[in-house]
Protein backbone atom coordinates (compact mmCIF):
# COMPACT_ATOMS: atom_id res chain seq x y z
CA UNK A 1 0.00 0.00 0.00
CA UNK A 2 1.32 3.61 -1.13
CA UNK A 3 0.33 6.80 0.53
CA UNK A 4 0.40 9.47 -1.92
CA UNK A 5 -0.11 13.12 -1.58
CA UNK A 6 -1.45 15.96 -4.09
CA UNK A 7 -3.14 19.80 -4.29
CA UNK A 8 -6.31 20.59 -5.58
CA UNK A 9 -7.30 24.16 -5.92
CA UNK A 10 -10.89 25.13 -5.68
CA UNK A 11 -12.47 28.62 -4.73
CA UNK A 12 -9.36 30.42 -4.71
CA UNK A 13 -7.75 27.96 -1.88
CA UNK A 14 -5.47 25.20 -1.96
CA UNK A 15 -6.06 22.25 -0.73
CA UNK A 16 -3.84 18.89 0.34
CA UNK A 17 -4.95 15.56 -0.24
CA UNK A 18 -4.02 12.49 0.55
CA UNK A 19 -4.92 8.69 -0.15
CA UNK A 20 -3.99 4.99 -0.29
CA UNK A 21 -3.13 3.10 -3.35
CA UNK A 22 -2.39 -0.72 -4.16
CA UNK A 23 -0.70 0.27 -7.76
CA UNK A 24 0.92 3.87 -8.06
CA UNK A 25 1.52 6.76 -6.64
CA UNK A 26 1.62 10.51 -8.21
CA UNK A 27 1.12 13.86 -7.69
CA UNK A 28 -0.85 16.40 -9.91
CA UNK A 29 -1.98 20.09 -9.29
CA UNK A 30 -5.06 20.90 -10.91
CA UNK A 31 -5.81 24.56 -11.83
CA UNK A 32 -9.02 25.66 -13.24
CA UNK A 33 -8.10 26.60 -16.65
CA UNK A 34 -6.65 23.16 -17.09
CA UNK A 35 -9.53 21.17 -16.19
CA UNK A 36 -10.32 20.00 -19.82
CA UNK A 37 -6.96 18.27 -19.61
CA UNK A 38 -7.09 16.53 -16.20
CA UNK A 39 -10.72 14.88 -16.77
CA UNK A 40 -8.85 11.30 -16.37
CA UNK A 41 -6.75 12.49 -13.53
CA UNK A 42 -10.53 13.96 -12.29
CA UNK A 43 -12.65 11.42 -12.91
CA UNK A 44 -9.98 8.79 -10.99
CA UNK A 45 -10.38 11.43 -8.25
CA UNK A 46 -14.39 11.18 -8.23
CA UNK A 47 -13.80 7.19 -7.97
CA UNK A 48 -11.51 7.80 -4.75
CA UNK A 49 -13.96 10.44 -3.10
CA UNK A 50 -16.99 7.71 -3.79
CA UNK A 51 -14.56 5.04 -1.91
CA UNK A 52 -14.38 7.32 1.10
CA UNK A 53 -10.28 7.06 0.63
CA UNK A 54 -9.62 10.75 0.56
CA UNK A 55 -8.55 12.46 3.71
CA UNK A 56 -7.70 16.01 3.81
CA UNK A 57 -4.38 17.24 5.29
CA UNK A 58 -4.91 20.81 5.44
CA UNK A 59 -7.36 23.03 3.86
CA UNK A 60 -7.77 26.83 3.91
CA UNK A 61 -11.33 26.74 2.74
CA UNK A 62 -13.59 28.92 5.13
CA UNK A 63 -16.82 27.11 6.97
CA UNK A 64 -19.90 27.72 5.29
CA UNK A 65 -20.92 30.61 7.74
CA UNK A 66 -18.64 31.99 10.35
CA UNK A 67 -20.48 32.08 13.27
CA UNK A 68 -21.58 35.19 15.75
CA UNK A 69 -19.19 36.53 18.74
CA UNK A 70 -18.39 39.50 20.69
CA UNK A 71 -15.09 39.97 22.08
CA UNK A 72 -12.59 42.27 22.27
CA UNK A 73 -8.99 42.63 21.23
CA UNK A 74 -6.15 45.17 21.20
CA UNK A 75 -4.41 47.47 18.39
CA UNK A 76 -0.60 48.49 19.42
CA UNK A 77 2.56 49.53 17.22
CA UNK A 78 5.50 51.85 16.81
CA UNK A 79 6.71 50.79 20.12
CA UNK A 80 8.98 50.97 22.34
CA UNK A 81 11.77 53.68 21.05
CA UNK A 82 14.51 53.74 23.16
CA UNK A 83 15.55 57.52 22.16
CA UNK A 84 12.40 58.40 23.93
CA UNK A 85 13.38 56.98 26.88
CA UNK A 86 10.28 54.01 26.46
CA UNK A 87 12.19 51.14 28.00
CA UNK A 88 13.71 53.95 30.60
CA UNK A 89 12.47 52.80 34.46
CA UNK A 90 10.64 55.82 36.54
CA UNK A 91 13.02 56.72 39.15
CA UNK A 92 12.83 60.11 41.18
CA UNK A 93 14.73 61.85 39.11
CA UNK A 94 13.03 60.65 36.00
CA UNK A 95 9.57 59.86 37.14
CA UNK A 96 6.34 59.00 35.11
CA UNK A 97 4.26 61.45 33.83
CA UNK A 98 1.78 60.45 36.79
CA UNK A 99 5.27 61.22 38.72
CA UNK A 100 5.21 57.39 39.66
CA UNK A 101 8.66 56.51 40.54
CA UNK A 102 8.32 52.77 41.68
CA UNK A 103 10.74 51.98 38.25
CA UNK A 104 8.21 50.78 35.85
CA UNK A 105 8.77 52.04 32.16
CA UNK A 106 5.93 53.03 29.56
CA UNK A 107 5.81 49.24 28.00
CA UNK A 108 5.56 47.14 30.67
CA UNK A 109 2.68 50.35 31.86
CA UNK A 110 1.33 49.60 28.49
CA UNK A 111 1.25 45.67 28.80
CA UNK A 112 0.02 45.65 32.17
CA UNK A 113 -2.96 47.59 30.97
CA UNK A 114 -3.41 45.42 28.13
CA UNK A 115 -3.08 42.32 30.16
CA UNK A 116 -5.88 44.19 32.70
CA UNK A 117 -8.29 43.96 30.13
CA UNK A 118 -8.04 40.51 29.35
CA UNK A 119 -9.01 41.27 25.92
CA UNK A 120 -9.07 37.73 23.50
CA UNK A 121 -5.86 38.61 21.54
CA UNK A 122 -3.85 41.26 20.40
CA UNK A 123 -2.66 42.52 16.98
CA UNK A 124 1.00 44.97 17.08
CA UNK A 125 1.37 46.74 14.01
CA UNK A 126 4.99 47.00 13.75
CA UNK A 127 7.72 49.09 14.56
CA UNK A 128 9.21 47.28 17.64
CA UNK A 129 12.59 49.50 17.69
CA UNK A 130 12.82 53.60 16.78
CA UNK A 131 14.30 54.07 13.28
CA UNK A 132 18.01 55.59 13.88
CA UNK A 133 18.74 52.05 16.22
CA UNK A 134 20.59 49.08 15.45
CA UNK A 135 18.47 46.35 13.62
CA UNK A 136 20.68 44.17 15.40
CA UNK A 137 19.86 40.03 15.78
CA UNK A 138 18.78 40.25 19.73
CA UNK A 139 16.53 43.92 19.08
CA UNK A 140 14.66 42.30 16.22
CA UNK A 141 14.72 38.80 17.83
CA UNK A 142 14.86 38.62 21.75
CA UNK A 143 13.63 41.82 22.72
CA UNK A 144 10.39 41.85 20.89
CA UNK A 145 9.84 38.27 21.81
CA UNK A 146 10.49 39.10 25.31
CA UNK A 147 7.70 42.04 24.87
CA UNK A 148 4.95 39.75 23.19
CA UNK A 149 5.25 37.09 25.64
CA UNK A 150 4.42 39.13 28.63
CA UNK A 151 0.89 39.38 27.41
CA UNK A 152 -1.20 37.05 29.08
CA UNK A 153 -3.65 37.26 25.29
CA UNK A 154 -1.94 35.88 22.16
CA UNK A 155 -0.25 38.35 20.15
CA UNK A 156 0.00 38.82 16.56
CA UNK A 157 3.17 40.62 14.97
CA UNK A 158 3.48 42.40 11.86
CA UNK A 159 6.94 43.50 10.90
CA UNK A 160 7.61 47.10 10.02
CA UNK A 161 9.98 49.65 8.30
CA UNK A 162 12.28 49.85 11.37
CA UNK A 163 12.82 45.98 11.18
CA UNK A 164 14.03 45.35 7.94
CA UNK A 165 13.27 48.03 5.28
CA UNK A 166 14.98 51.03 7.04
CA UNK A 167 17.89 48.98 8.51
CA UNK A 168 20.19 50.02 5.33
CA UNK A 169 20.85 53.33 7.51
CA UNK A 170 23.74 53.80 8.55
CA UNK A 171 22.31 55.07 12.28
CA UNK A 172 20.65 51.58 12.07
CA UNK A 173 23.92 49.63 11.48
CA UNK A 174 24.07 49.73 7.17
CA UNK A 175 22.13 45.98 7.29
CA UNK A 176 21.50 44.57 4.10
CA UNK A 177 17.68 45.36 4.04
CA UNK A 178 16.67 41.34 2.38
CA UNK A 179 19.09 40.07 4.92
CA UNK A 180 16.84 41.32 7.91
CA UNK A 181 14.26 40.65 6.22
CA UNK A 182 15.08 36.96 6.19
CA UNK A 183 16.38 37.34 9.99
CA UNK A 184 12.65 38.30 10.50
CA UNK A 185 11.17 35.29 8.69
CA UNK A 186 13.29 32.71 10.28
CA UNK A 187 12.73 34.06 13.87
CA UNK A 188 9.82 35.78 14.01
CA UNK A 189 7.58 34.00 11.68
CA UNK A 190 8.98 29.80 11.91
CA UNK A 191 6.20 28.65 13.41
CA UNK A 192 1.79 28.82 12.89
CA UNK A 193 1.53 30.18 16.22
CA UNK A 194 1.12 33.42 17.89
CA UNK A 195 3.08 35.22 20.34
CA UNK A 196 1.67 35.11 24.23
CA UNK A 197 3.14 34.47 27.48
CA UNK A 198 0.76 30.89 27.27
CA UNK A 199 1.23 28.23 24.71
CA UNK A 200 -2.27 26.56 25.11
CA UNK A 201 -3.85 29.91 24.54
CA UNK A 202 -1.68 30.96 21.15
CA UNK A 203 -3.56 31.55 17.53
CA UNK A 204 -3.28 29.02 15.35
CA UNK A 205 -2.31 31.27 12.01
CA UNK A 206 -2.82 30.43 8.30
CA UNK A 207 0.73 31.21 7.03
CA UNK A 208 0.89 32.39 3.11
CA UNK A 209 4.03 30.89 2.98
CA UNK A 210 5.78 27.77 4.91
CA UNK A 211 6.71 29.25 8.17
CA UNK A 212 10.09 30.48 8.41
CA UNK A 213 10.22 31.18 4.90
CA UNK A 214 8.98 33.84 1.64
CA UNK A 215 5.68 35.61 3.15
CA UNK A 216 5.74 33.41 6.62
CA UNK A 217 5.09 36.90 8.07
CA UNK A 218 0.98 36.97 6.31
CA UNK A 219 -1.20 35.51 8.04
CA UNK A 220 -4.86 35.17 8.55
CA UNK A 221 -7.70 33.89 11.46
CA UNK A 222 -11.23 33.86 12.21
CA UNK A 223 -12.85 34.93 15.21
CA UNK A 224 -16.35 34.80 15.53
CA UNK A 225 -17.61 36.56 12.52
CA UNK A 226 -14.57 38.54 11.49
CA UNK A 227 -11.71 37.54 9.08
CA UNK A 228 -8.24 38.92 10.20
CA UNK A 229 -5.79 39.55 7.85
CA UNK A 230 -1.85 40.81 8.39
CA UNK A 231 0.39 41.85 5.75
CA UNK A 232 4.11 42.81 5.86
CA UNK A 233 3.51 46.64 3.94
CA UNK A 234 6.03 48.35 5.56
CA UNK A 235 6.76 52.50 5.27
CA UNK A 236 9.86 53.86 3.79
CA UNK A 237 7.59 53.06 0.03
CA UNK A 238 6.90 49.30 0.78
CA UNK A 239 10.74 48.93 -0.02
CA UNK A 240 10.36 50.41 -3.34
CA UNK A 241 13.28 52.75 -4.67
CA UNK A 242 12.70 54.87 -7.04
CA UNK A 243 15.55 56.90 -9.69
CA UNK A 244 17.60 59.09 -7.13
CA UNK A 245 17.05 57.54 -3.80
CA UNK A 246 19.69 55.12 -3.43
CA UNK A 247 23.24 56.66 -3.13
CA UNK A 248 23.26 59.14 -0.56
CA UNK A 249 25.75 59.60 2.97
CA UNK A 250 23.03 58.16 5.71
CA UNK A 251 22.64 54.93 3.73
CA UNK A 252 25.12 51.87 3.57
CA UNK A 253 23.23 51.04 -0.07
CA UNK A 254 24.88 50.55 -2.66
CA UNK A 255 23.07 50.15 -6.55
CA UNK A 256 22.93 46.77 -6.46
CA UNK A 257 21.12 46.60 -2.89
CA UNK A 258 18.36 49.11 -4.23
CA UNK A 259 17.81 46.87 -7.17
CA UNK A 260 17.20 43.71 -5.21
CA UNK A 261 15.03 45.90 -2.94
CA UNK A 262 12.95 47.08 -5.33
CA UNK A 263 12.64 43.24 -7.27
CA UNK A 264 12.05 42.26 -3.88
CA UNK A 265 8.79 45.15 -3.67
CA UNK A 266 7.70 43.68 -6.73
CA UNK A 267 7.20 40.10 -5.83
CA UNK A 268 5.86 40.66 -2.58
CA UNK A 269 3.35 43.48 -3.62
CA UNK A 270 2.08 40.95 -5.92
CA UNK A 271 1.68 38.20 -2.94
CA UNK A 272 0.42 40.72 -0.50
CA UNK A 273 -2.20 41.27 -2.99
CA UNK A 274 -3.21 37.78 -4.03
CA UNK A 275 -3.25 36.98 0.26
CA UNK A 276 -5.47 39.76 0.35
CA UNK A 277 -8.04 38.48 -2.23
CA UNK A 278 -7.86 35.11 -0.98
CA UNK A 279 -8.99 35.98 2.31
CA UNK A 280 -11.81 38.80 0.94
CA UNK A 281 -12.88 35.19 -1.11
CA UNK A 282 -12.95 33.83 2.41
CA UNK A 283 -14.94 36.20 3.95
CA UNK A 284 -17.67 36.11 1.16
CA UNK A 285 -17.11 32.10 1.60
CA UNK A 286 -18.17 31.99 5.58
CA UNK A 287 -20.29 35.26 5.18
CA UNK A 288 -18.33 37.44 7.69
CA UNK A 289 -19.40 40.78 9.03
CA UNK A 290 -16.33 42.11 8.76
CA UNK A 291 -12.83 42.04 7.52
CA UNK A 292 -9.12 43.74 9.32
CA UNK A 293 -6.29 44.10 7.24
CA UNK A 294 -3.45 45.41 9.61
CA UNK A 295 -0.44 46.27 7.24
CA UNK A 296 2.48 48.75 9.69
CA UNK A 297 3.00 51.70 6.82
CA UNK A 298 0.39 54.48 6.14
CA UNK A 299 0.04 54.13 2.33
CA UNK A 300 -0.61 57.85 2.00
CA UNK A 301 -4.33 58.63 1.34
CA UNK A 302 -5.76 61.28 -0.34
CA UNK A 303 -6.15 63.96 2.27
CA UNK A 304 -6.89 66.21 2.94
CA UNK A 305 -9.93 65.45 1.16
CA UNK A 306 -11.41 68.00 -1.55
CA UNK A 307 -14.03 67.69 -3.65
CA UNK A 308 -12.12 68.23 -7.14
CA UNK A 309 -8.55 67.55 -6.31
CA UNK A 310 -7.03 64.02 -6.07
CA UNK A 311 -4.40 65.24 -2.89
CA UNK A 312 -2.54 62.22 -3.45
CA UNK A 313 -1.62 62.52 -6.79
CA UNK A 314 0.21 66.37 -5.70
CA UNK A 315 1.58 66.15 -2.59
CA UNK A 316 4.69 66.73 -1.14
CA UNK A 317 4.79 64.10 1.66
CA UNK A 318 7.25 64.01 4.38
CA UNK A 319 6.83 60.19 3.82
CA UNK A 320 8.66 60.30 0.43
CA UNK A 321 7.38 58.91 -2.49
CA UNK A 322 4.36 56.87 -2.10
CA UNK A 323 4.06 55.03 -5.14
CA UNK A 324 4.86 51.70 -3.58
CA UNK A 325 1.22 51.78 -1.96
CA UNK A 326 -0.18 52.06 -5.34
CA UNK A 327 -0.94 48.76 -6.63
CA UNK A 328 -2.09 47.54 -2.53
CA UNK A 329 -4.92 50.12 -2.46
CA UNK A 330 -6.44 50.10 -5.69
CA UNK A 331 -7.18 46.07 -5.11
CA UNK A 332 -7.88 46.94 -1.31
CA UNK A 333 -10.52 49.42 -3.02
CA UNK A 334 -11.85 46.91 -5.26
CA UNK A 335 -11.97 44.48 -2.60
CA UNK A 336 -14.14 46.55 -0.25
CA UNK A 337 -16.54 47.63 -3.16
CA UNK A 338 -17.21 43.95 -3.84
CA UNK A 339 -17.63 43.11 -0.19
CA UNK A 340 -21.01 43.30 1.40
CA UNK A 341 -19.90 43.80 5.25
CA UNK A 342 -17.61 46.42 6.94
CA UNK A 343 -13.63 46.71 6.54
CA UNK A 344 -11.24 48.07 8.32
CA UNK A 345 -7.34 48.72 7.42
CA UNK A 346 -5.13 49.39 10.58
CA UNK A 347 -1.67 51.11 10.24
CA UNK A 348 0.93 52.70 12.47
CA UNK A 349 3.65 54.87 11.25
CA UNK A 350 2.78 58.28 12.03
CA UNK A 351 2.35 57.37 15.72
CA UNK A 352 -1.25 59.76 15.76
CA UNK A 353 -4.24 57.58 16.60
CA UNK A 354 -7.30 58.70 14.26
CA UNK A 355 -10.58 56.61 12.91
CA UNK A 356 -11.56 57.84 9.37
CA UNK A 357 -13.21 56.88 6.03
CA UNK A 358 -10.54 58.15 3.41
CA UNK A 359 -9.50 56.22 -0.02
CA UNK A 360 -7.99 57.65 -3.08
CA UNK A 361 -10.17 59.69 -5.02
CA UNK A 362 -13.00 59.82 -2.45
CA UNK A 363 -15.27 62.39 -3.51
CA UNK A 364 -18.29 64.07 -1.14
CA UNK A 365 -20.66 62.69 -3.60
CA UNK A 366 -22.18 59.92 -2.10
CA UNK A 367 -22.20 57.11 -4.95
CA UNK A 368 -18.13 57.86 -5.02
CA UNK A 369 -18.04 57.15 -1.37
CA UNK A 370 -16.70 53.47 -0.10
CA UNK A 371 -19.17 53.59 2.79
CA UNK A 372 -18.11 50.37 4.24
CA UNK A 373 -14.33 51.48 4.72
CA UNK A 374 -12.69 52.84 7.80
CA UNK A 375 -9.13 53.33 8.25
CA UNK A 376 -7.30 53.08 12.02
CA UNK A 377 -4.28 54.39 12.50
CA UNK A 378 -2.28 53.16 15.94
CA UNK A 379 -0.79 55.61 18.69
CA UNK A 380 2.72 55.32 18.23
CA UNK A 381 6.35 56.23 20.92
CA UNK A 382 5.87 58.68 22.66
CA UNK A 383 2.19 57.96 22.64
CA UNK A 384 2.62 54.77 24.57
CA UNK A 385 -1.33 53.77 24.66
CA UNK A 386 -3.03 51.83 22.87
CA UNK A 387 -6.49 50.85 21.21
CA UNK A 388 -9.50 48.74 22.49
CA UNK A 389 -11.70 46.92 19.63
CA UNK A 390 -14.85 45.71 20.65
CA UNK A 391 -16.73 43.30 18.02
CA UNK A 392 -20.87 43.78 18.63
CA UNK A 393 -22.48 41.29 16.10
CA UNK A 394 -25.83 42.96 16.04
CA UNK A 395 -23.65 46.49 15.39
CA UNK A 396 -24.13 47.59 11.55
CA UNK A 397 -20.67 48.89 12.08
CA UNK A 398 -18.99 45.47 13.47
CA UNK A 399 -16.38 47.35 15.21
CA UNK A 400 -16.04 50.03 17.80
CA UNK A 401 -12.47 51.80 18.68
CA UNK A 402 -11.85 52.90 22.16
CA UNK A 403 -8.86 54.90 22.92
CA UNK A 404 -6.98 53.42 25.90
CA UNK A 405 -4.66 55.81 27.47
CA UNK A 406 -2.37 54.26 30.33
CA UNK A 407 -1.31 56.06 33.35
CA UNK A 408 1.98 57.40 33.34
CA UNK A 409 2.69 57.20 29.70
Amino acid sequence: MILSQFKIYNAGVWADYKFICPILTFQRIITSDKMNKNLTLLSFITLVVVANAITPVISHAAPAKLKEAAFTFALWSDMPYVKNGDTTPSTVAAPALDATTDGTTAITRLTKSINNAKVSFTIFGGDTKDGSSLCNDATLKDSSTAMFNSLISPTVYVPGDNEWTDCHRTTNGSYNNLGRLKFLRENMFSTTKSFGSNPKTQLTLIRQGTPGAEYSENSRWTKGNVVFVTLNVPGSNNNKVNAGECINATSGRTQADCDADTAEYVKRDAANIAFMKESFQIAKEGSAAGVMIVIQADPVFDLPETEKVDERATIVSNLATHDGYDAFLAALISETKDFTGQVVLVHGDNHFFRVDKPLMQQTMKKEVMVKNFTRVENFGSPSNHWIKVTVTPKNPNVFTFEPMIVKGN
